[in-house]
């Protein structure tokens, strides 16, 4: 079984398409078309449902996934060990955040990494908490940054960061000291990442406040302009309040409200992710 058909499925299905899996991958669409009709050919079965929507997996494929992300990382495994021997580290680390503050310590982060181990390649997703945490479980992620969830299972805390209510300088609660909890129930509400299991849902939760949902994002940015704009109120993490500028007063909840976030990572690191992993804990150190 090829290690590099594999690797080449798994970007088909991330990245939704043959021509986007090629040119991340550094190959021609001809080429990843070839590579899989090869893997379903030594299968078996077919493997990508083509439509025009983009490429999905068959059921066949999904009862595989598991194996396969398995596979992959075991062969990469392999050849970062064979590296070691041979005195050269070689591999591929994905990280996942779900702040985009963080982008910037992160690039200054693999650029030391990258002086030390040059032939490992570090990719950063994004995403929100719960999402990236469950990309880390089925081993699509080596790490991620985000705000503490159960069942995580490994922890290393950066920060403890108040979430905020984000109101327009126009807005009658602007003047304000500080918004109660109650005030989502009445004031309209931007939701970000609707329905998701994110930490405004779980203050929300916590609290028995159902908010008067009228606007939704699936951007904190594009939250903070509907803010701007006047549309409603919203809540977001104070990190995320410090990024940009407009007519948006960040104001503390009442009562406060902490989130707890860090990097978690798997227990079943791959050689890479674990060697970033030491570098990452040195380096805050």
């Amino acid at each position: 079984m090829d290690l590099e058909k594999m690797k080449a499925l798994l970007c088909v299905l991330e990245r939704g398409s043959l021509s986007a899996a090629a040119e991340a991958m550094g190959y021609t669409p001809s080429g990843i078309s070839r590579m899989m009709a090869s893997l379903e050919e030594e299968l078996g079965f077919s493997l990508l449902i083509r439509t025009r929507e983009g490429i999905s997996p068959t059921q066949e494929c999904e009862q595989m996934l598991d194996v396969i992300r398995n596979f992959v990382r075991s062969g990469q495994d392999c050849l970062l060990m064979a590296g070691k021997i041979k005195g050269m580290e070689v591999g591929h680390v994905i990280i996942g955040t779900a702040y985009s503050t963080f982008y910037r310590k992160l690039a200054d982060l693999i650029k030391s990494f990258y002086e030390k181990y040059p032939g490992i390649k570090v990719e950063i997703i994004s995403g929100y908490s719960t999402e990236l945490l469950e990309k880390l479980k089925s081993h699509q992620l080596d790490l991620c940054i985000i705000s503490k969830r159960e069942e995580v299972p490994g922890w290393f805390p950066i920060c403890r960061d108040p979430m905020m209510a984000w109101v327009s300088r126009d807005h009658p609660l602007a003047d304000e000291p500080g918004i109660p909890l109650e005030a989502f129930a009445n004031e309209k509400y931007i939701d970000t990442y609707p329905d998701a299991d994110i930490d405004n849902a779980h203050i929300f939760s916590r609290s028995g406040i159902i908010p008067n949902t009228q606007f939704y994002t699936k951007d904190s940015y594009a939250t903070w302009q509907m803010v701007d704009a006047g549309l409603g109120i919203s809540m977001n993490n104070n990190l995320n309040s410090r990024e940009w500028n407009g007519n948006v007063k960040v104001l503390p909840l009442i009562p406060e409200q902490i989130i707890e976030i860090g990097i978690a990572y798997g227990g079943e690191m791959s050689l890479a992710g674990k060697t970033f992993l030491e570098f990452l804990k040195s380096y805050e150190n």
